[in-house]
């Protein structure tokens, strides 16, 4: 404990003296350059931070602050003049913003190492003297994958424009090369940090591809190459470890700006985007290996990769094991008649090509059961069947539904309709053939039923692929059911033993290897239950969901739904992994990372090797040493249970509140989110409709509450749960499952995160709003009592007082958006004090909408 101790302080003393100190000195100098319009912003903001942090203590309202500031620093300034120098502010904020994030970043490898005793290497060493352990090894090792799947959730994304300066000043930050830092800095000060106009579904996967390009082609590959050296070491054969899924351009679920075309398109750019990286390595390749013997063999591999790279006229097919066979000639050649050398640079490209194939990423199809089942219910009306099913179809129960399906392949006629969802399903599963015949099969090979809720609704999916251009021996397509409210989570179980006793379900999944994902998500289980409900019900959905595929010697793999934010099952997430338990089935990892995730866990090649390490060592850890789940435990469990339950009644109770809605429309900007260009995706389903709480997204959720830096979907209910523990006498047991559960520690753990980006003295005036005070009095109540028994049950005096750097990285990025909460709730405040005129309405909706921007930006998570 006290080399733990010692190591944290050593920590917390580098990312002082590394990461705020740094900070602090090239701010400074950011400062002071003369941007054009911006004369005296620089020495005015950091007496406007200064003045608002007084402002806040002293519990001001929003309008007091930036009123006294301007009466004190800015006299005489008409409205004008102060919109035209908040907007200033918030331009500097956004760039101090990604300042801190390039010099946290520079110091990735200081602050960050690998512990040796879980590494692969580590537990292979450890099976060579123990020939169980070593063939237990071996077999997990063999079984086991990563899969990252990056989504285009609109939780922080910078311009590519934007990405690369980041990239750029971090490598310079390293070297402290002053000169380059400072012009990294006035190109930064120069660059548009936000589209004018909202993107297309192509351009967030162009956006998102600039990660697959400069970071994960690499890191990926690096990762791998230290596997294979490993296994090779101790004379086991490769396996590809980690895989990567993308859902931008083919994730429709309540999205009607996503269409065919636009699926068609990504896969097409995911292709050529790899083999330019293809090309790029080539070109390297190509400048060693000036040896005679593989002129003819280099020329054929250049002329593919420079053809499927840059000329859009060229058929595309799959070429990878031709790409490979060749490269594998010259590998060849190189070690027979040329000792080997530069070999390494062929095996490296190989690699990439076995990782990558021609697709680079998966491209997942989502799309809402409901949609789904209207799609089915137009084709029924269809010729030749129409004469499958009854006139009563509809009104069957679940099971006399799956008796009448007859899984017959049909070429269907179908009649002149004008429903768009309806075409976009029927066209995107005849496109997906195409795409596995350009790119490869792993191009495109799972559709998602979000929302699903019976075992019909995966059958049915399987008669339109069998009526849309495939047949029962080629059906390619692995169906993954999404499981997200707290009621779909409880009879999910059910609907996979329906399912896998199915016989022509059973069929397919044994031509699938017997193999089933199943996704959960988070956002929407706590968005419905609350935060600890959320985790326990996922938890105890897992543990169900592995005993009965594992009664049909199914190989499960849970696809976990993780946002950013702990409210939407981020944070600390290698430690989830870590602490599963035998009973869960945990060989297969795989998990979306969106939003500030892939900025800040996968933004460089350094942060997202050791965040991928993390996540196989977590696996290869929870398997070699298949713990029992403590939370299982009769007593345990009723215990998580009870405050499940509690905490679920708590917040159940909250979102009922009839101010619930109407005080984020008023505080929270979440009626302008729709208006901020980072997202194809609506705020909403039904967007035409009032404003209902099952239609908000999850994601839009969420991000309300952190724009007003209360995080209600990270903690309520919380507090609740724990004080009626203590109240039944019942603390020393809740203590005892916090010591012994890593799975429960890692909820409390995530809970606090989220409890430290909130900042409730902020809004501490809402108190005497006549028709909202008592309603903020019950958040801030809960807030103080979550606080209080969270420090109890962990013996901390200050919440992440055992997480000192991550603290302070926090607390660092909540000092810098401080001003931009303070100039957002201004602005709203103003909006509603209905502007004289449109222009100075439009101003202020601006100005609000700007500030999102830098608030989410700065949401990190820490591992």
């Amino acid at each position: 404990m006290n080399h733990k101790l010692k190591a944290t302080g050593q920590k917390e003393l580098i990312f002082n003296n590394e990461v705020v100190s740094r900070f602090e000195l090239y701010n400074s100098l950011f400062l002071t350059l003369p941007f054009y319009k911006i004369k005296d912003t620089g020495t005015l903001l950091p007496l406007f931070i200064k003045h608002c942090e007084e402002g806040v203590k002293a519990h001001a309202t929003s309008a007091q602050i930036i009123s006294t500031f301007f009466d004190k620093y800015a006299q005489n300034s008409t409205d004008k003049d102060v919109i035209d120098l908040l907007f200033r502010f918030i331009q500097y904020i956004e760039r101090q913003v990604v300042l801190f994030d390039a010099v946290e970043d520079a110091s990735f490898n200081k602050l960050n190492t690998m512990d040796d005793q879980t590494s692969l290497h580590s537990y292979l060493s450890k099976g060579v003297d123990n020939e169980e352990l070593g063939n237990k090894i071996k077999k997990l090792i063999e079984d086991f994958s990563l899969r990252l799947v990056l989504t285009a959730h609109p939780t922080q994304f910078y311009p590519g424009s934007v990405l690369s300066i980041i990239t750029d000043l971090t490598a310079a930050l390293k070297t402290n090369d002053i000169t380059s830092i400072n012009e990294l800095l006035q190109q930064l000060g120069k660059t548009p940090f936000f589209n004018k106009k909202s993107p297309t579904p192509v351009d967030e996967a162009l956006s998102l591809a600039w990660y697959l390009e400069n970071v994960f082609y690499f890191a990926v590959s690096q990762i791998q190459a230290e596997v294979d050296q490993n296994l090779n070491e101790f004379q086991l054969e490769s396996k590809k470890i980690i895989e990567l899924g993308f859902w931008p351009g083919g994730d429709r679920d309540g999205n009607p700006n996503v269409h065919t075309e636009d699926t068609i398109q990504v896969a097409k750019m995911l292709r050529q985007i790899l083999f330019v990286c293809y090309y790029r390595d080539f070109r390297k390749l190509k400048r060693r290996i000036t040896f005679r013997g593989v002129e003819d063999t280099i020329a054929i591999v250049q002329d593919v990769l420079y053809k499927n790279a840059f000329d859009t006229n060229i058929e595309p097919e799959n070429i990878a094991e031709s790409l490979i066979e060749n490269l594998y000639e010259i590998k060849n050649t190189l070690v027979e008649d040329h000792d080997g050398l530069f070999a390494d640079l062929v095996d490296d490209l190989i690699r990439k090509v076995n990782l990558f194939g021609c697709h680079f990423a998966s491209l997942d199809i989502r799309q809402d059961s409901r949609v789904l089942r209207d799609v089915h219910a137009f084709c029924r009306q269809s010729k030749p069947i129409i004469s499958l099913f009854p006139e009563n179809y509809e009104s069957l129960t679940e099971a006399e539904k799956i008796k009448v399906l007859s899984f017959k392949t049909a070429k269907v006629i179908y009649p002149e309709q004008n429903d768009e969802l309806i075409n976009d399903t029927l066209d995107t599963i005849a496109e997906i053939k195409a795409i596995q015949k350009c790119n490869g099969e792993l191009a495109c090979h799972r559709f998602i039923i979000s929302n699903c809720q019976e075992a019909s609704d995966i059958l049915q999916l399987m008669e339109l692929f069998l009526w849309n251009g495939w047949d029962n021996e080629n059906l390619s397509i692995d169906f993954v059911p999404l499981f997200e409210t707290v009621n779909d989570l409880e009879g999910a179980d059910e609907i996979m033993q329906t399912l896998y006793t199915h016989p022509f379900y059973k069929k397919h999944l044994e031509k699938r290897g017997n193999k089933q994902d199943i996704m959960l998500g988070f956002s929407d289980s706590t968005k419905d239950g609350g935060y600890l409900m959320a985790n326990w019900s996922i938890l105890n959905a897992k543990v169900a969901l592995t005993a009965i595929s594992d009664a049909h010697n199914i190989r499960l793999a849970f696809f976990d739904g993780r946002g950013g934010p702990p409210a939407r099952g981020g944070g600390k997430t290698h430690r989830f992994y870590a602490s599963m338990g035998k009973e869960i089935a945990n060989e297969n990892i795989q998990l979306t990372i969106q939003g500030q995730t892939i900025s800040s866990q996968y933004g460089s090649i350094d942060s997202a090797e050791f965040n991928m390490s993390q996540l196989i060592n977590a696996g290869i850890t929870s398997g070699i040493r298949e713990k029992h789940n403590i939370l299982l435990d009769p007593v345990n469990k009723e215990l998580m249970d009870v405050m499940a339950s509690d905490s679920y009644e708590s917040f159940i109770a909250l979102r009922k509140h009839p101010l619930f809605l109407s005080y984020l429309e008023k505080f929270s900007p979440l009626n302008l989110l729709s208006k901020i260009n980072i997202s194809s995706r609506p705020v909403k389903r039904n967007s035409g409709e009032r404003l209902k709480l099952e239609d908000l997204r999850a994601i839009s959720f969420v991000t309300a509450w952190g724009q007003l830096k209360q995080n209600i979907p990270g903690f309520y209910g919380v507090g609740t749960a724990l004080k009626k523990q203590e109240e039944k006498g019942n603390w020393e047991n809740v203590q005892k499952t916090y010591h012994k559960s890593g799975y429960f520690k890692t909820i409390i753990d995530n809970c606090m995160m989220s409890m430290s980006k909130s900042d409730f003295s902020i809004t501490a005036h809402f108190v005497n709003d006549k028709e909202f005070g008592a309603f903020w009095k019950m958040l801030h109540d809960e807030y103080e009592l979550s606080k209080a028994m969270l420090l109890k049950l962990t013996d901390q005096s200050a919440l992440m007082e055992n997480y000192p750097v991550e603290r302070s990285s926090i607390a660092v990025r909540e000092k810098i958006i401080l001003p931009l909460v303070l100039i957002q709730h201004y602005a709203l405040g103003k909006l509603q004090e209905a502007p004289a005129s449109a222009e100075e309405h439009q101003s202020y909706e601006k100005l609000a909408i700007r500030t999102v921007y830098g608030i989410v930006n700065a949401g990190r998570n820490s591992t």
